[in-house]
């Protein structure tokens, strides 16, 4: 599965590995939301409610395509965020690991809060 993220001043796009919380991302597309930015990462929030997964992660690697299960929004890292030690990607809580950016993830840097986001199949 392959999506394709859309933003005022870029885009990117994503390629998912098969879980449940990607399964239910992709049966939503397309989706369109307003971004909102916490320190060096994008999220926006999404029709999709889903539970939290067992392989879970907090710490990411740049890039991470993962899904905050506690705002039911796509979380899209690219860097450190306030809660960051020694420069890692540290979301806010445990999400859900969906895949990963095709391409460099610093293309979300041009990503402003309010920015119109849409999702879609690539």
């Amino acid at each position: 599965m392959r999506i394709r993220i859309l933003w005022p001043a870029g885009q990117a796009t994503a390629t998912l590995r098969s879980t449940p919380t990607s399964q239910a991302l992709w049966a939503a597309l397309p989706i369109s939301s307003d971004a909102s930015t916490w320190g060096e990462e994008a999220y926006f929030g999404t029709p999709v409610s889903v539970a939290r997964e067992p392989d879970a992660e907090q710490v990411v690697a740049p890039g991470t395509v993962a899904f905050w299960t506690d705002g039911d929004s796509l979380a899209l890292p690219y860097g450190p965020t306030p809660i960051s030690r020694d420069g890692e990607c540290r979301l806010a809580s445990p999400c859900n690991l969906l895949g990963t950016l095709d391409g460099d993830p610093q293309a979300l840097r041009t990503v402003r809060p309010g920015d119109p986001i849409r999702v879609e199949r690539a």
